[in-house]
């Protein structure tokens, strides 16, 4: 902490100390300049960038699949691990697939997806509702954000 200076006085100060002035906060007023060597710092940047990178929850897809006369014990396992899959804060698609002539029923489907929907809807909430793609049809949910809850002391 040398205080504040004029910019030759910096200047004259980063010389004497074979460093570099590196601007750190443009805006403050007066503006806070740091003596420091240019690529030790630009490595500071990196490093600091890397770790909030790091910190950083990357939100994936979880991908389910039914059919539209599954049995009760896959279906709750599936219901199971999509639970998992939101508390974890990973969205989780529900896909039905239509073999042969099934997709003659697609009323099946649906109420196969609307119970996995209904099983799951505490914590999450419908991002893409039902969707019919070839012989697929398809519904995306995603986690449902917890409010913080105050205790009263």
């Amino acid at each position: 902490m040398l205080g504040v200076m004029s910019k030759s006085a910096a200047l004259q100060k980063a010389a004497e100390y074979g460093v570099d002035v590196v601007e750190i906060a443009p805006k403050a007023n007066p503006p806070v300049a740091k003596l420091i060597d240019f690529s030790k710092f630009k490595y500071q940047l990196a490093q600091k960038a890397q770790e909030e990178k790091k910190k950083a929850k990357i939100s994936e897809i979880k991908e389910l699949r039914f059919t539209p006369v599954i049995a009760q014990g896959d279906f709750d396992n599936r219901v199971k691990r999509a639970r998992e899959f939101l508390t974890d804060g990973d969205k989780v698609r529900f896909v039905v697939k239509f073999i042969g002539r099934q997709i003659t029923r697609k009323d099946l489907g649906e109420k196969v997806l609307n119970k996995a929907i209904e099983a799951v809807d505490d914590i999450s909430i419908v991002e893409i509702p039902f969707k019919l793609m070839g012989k697929i049809m398809m519904t995306q949910v995603t986690p449902v954000k917890k409010k913080k809850t105050q205790s009263s002391i």
